[in-house]
């Protein structure tokens, strides 16, 4: 890897206008560069305009549709009201233009702080020039000292079913719909898929989830996973394991989708979801010498620099972790790395995560397979959510908050939420984490009575180590 770059280097360019490139540019302007940032679409990338923004905001309208069709649990009664029904072409129209209201604010912010905004088609013709062809064929350059590449990623495609847009879909490609299925197959069981899944069961479709493992969510927490599918399937959903789809046909009246055992699966629409292809292709690496994986992805170190002298990299095109925060905080480091502002390098146990289904699943640090497997020594308290008073009152029967504390010293290391807003609720353990706090620290700090994150505190508590 190359090594730091001289501080007076300040003439920068940034291929991607997602969170690695934006946060990228942000932190540049401030610290006094010339900054340039290259992108095709809009900015904020497929995180804003096609992927984070526009799901979670379905996510959300299904989330509400959720709660009120369990609210006669909470003695909430609508009479003779006709059933909640979700405006599937008002919540698409509305989501897409929530992502585009957010791509608008984001390049009105970099072009306030002086950030160059071009929109084009980047592509490298060495490690310090970016050519940009423009819609109407227009080319020009861009000159810089130093590059940044957050070029993201995009739907891995099957020969076998490749999407239409009308009835067979990608991530990207959903909100064309503009009626909520009546029985909509998904293919993948990971995080893309469960999302999907138990939104547009949560929307009112029938849902069939097709996963080539042996449960839902293989690669996040054992204990969480089976909540969800429990969940998933008293909620009516169809969850098959172990079977992985061959072939997906569009029959024109609905799909038909093959399995590798024969068996078929007949639904009114299929959404592909296996996984991601970084785009890294045909963007001039191979000129600048920088080196990919054997998946395709940009070879990054710590503090985000490429094997080509002066260009760095961020976001899903490396591969580190698919998530927007991730990019962000790799741009952020890249920045601080070139400039020669205070870094420090990524550190992947600090990263939190959550997986938007309902109940959302939330994590950070080390996980009960890393203790299992014997590459931690910890211990592990579970406590259910069905003894938290907050979540009675709530009428909330699944979820549970876990925390890892590493044996002997009591530092927590890790921890799960699975409940309503386990985005919100990972914070205070994803500090413990990161500031290495013990278990004690957690423990008699005040929470209020009743909450959720009382079960958080009752958790440390049960992990004190006794002097």
């Amino acid at each position: 890897m190359t090594s730091q770059l001289d501080f007076t280097a300040r003439k920068i360019a940034i291929l991607g206008g997602g969170p690695g490139g934006y946060e990228a540019a942000m932190v540049a302007a401030s610290l006094g560069a010339d900054v340039t940032i290259v992108e095709r679409n809009g900015l904020g990338g497929s995180a804003v305009l096609t992927d984070v923004v526009p799901s979670k905001t379905l996510i959300a309208t299904a989330d509400v549709m959720t709660r009120l069709n369990a609210a006669s649990g909470l003695g909430v009664d609508f009479g003779d009201s006709k059933p909640v029904a979700a405006d599937l072409k008002m919540v698409n129209h509305r989501l897409l233009a929530l992502a585009r209201e957010q791509s608008s604010d984001i390049r009105r912010t970099l072009e306030r702080m002086g950030v160059n905004v071009v929109i084009g088609n980047g592509r490298l013709l060495d490690n310090h020039t970016i050519e940009v062809t423009a819609d109407d064929g227009t080319v020009t350059t861009v000159e810089a000292e130093a590059l940044l590449l957050c070029t993201g990623a995009n739907p891995r495609e099957l020969e076998t079913s490749m999407p239409d847009g009308e009835r067979i879909f990608t991530w990207k490609q959903i909100y064309n719909l503009t009626e909520v299925p009546e029985h909509l197959i998904v293919i993948g069981s990971g995080v893309t898929g469960a999302e999907f899944a138990s939104a547009y069961n949560g929307l009112g479709s029938r849902v069939t989830l097709i996963s080539s493992r042996d449960r839902v969510l293989p690669g996040e927490d054992a204990d969480a996973a089976r909540v969800l599918e429990d969940v998933f399937q008293a909620r009516g959903m169809t969850v098959l394991s172990r079977s992985r789809a061959d072939s997906v046909k569009n029959t024109g009246e609905g799909v038909l989708v093959t399995l590798s055992d024969g068996r078929t699966v007949e639904g009114s629409h299929c959404l592909v979801a296996v996984g991601a292809i970084p785009n890294t292709q045909d963007i001039g690496l191979e000129e600048a010498g920088i080196a990919l994986d054997e998946y395709g992805q940009i070879k990054v170190d710590g503090v985000s620099r490429t094997t080509a002298p002066n260009v760095y990299a961020a976001g899903d095109c490396t591969g580190v972790f698919n998530l927007a925060s991730v990019a962000a905080m790799q741009g952020r480091i890249a920045i601080a790395h070139l400039m020669g502002d205070s870094v420090k390098p990524l550190k992947l146990k600090h990263v939190a995560s959550n997986i938007f289904t309902s109940p959302e699943i939330a994590s950070v640090g080390v996980s009960e397979a890393d203790v299992d497997a014997g590459r931690y020594q910890g211990d592990v308290i579970k406590l259910s959510l069905h003894t938290n008073a907050r979540a009675k009152m709530m009428d909330v029967k699944e979820g549970f908050v876990k925390i890892i504390a590493r044996k002997g010293s009591g530092t927590v290391i890790g921890g799960v939420v699975v409940g309503p807003r386990a985005s919100e609720l990972i914070f205070p353990i994803a500090l413990a984490v990161t500031q290495k706090l013990h278990v004690d620290d957690v423990a008699n700090t005040f929470t209020v009575y009743p909450s959720l994150t009382g079960s958080i505190s009752e958790a440390a508590r049960r992990l004190h180590v006794h002097i």
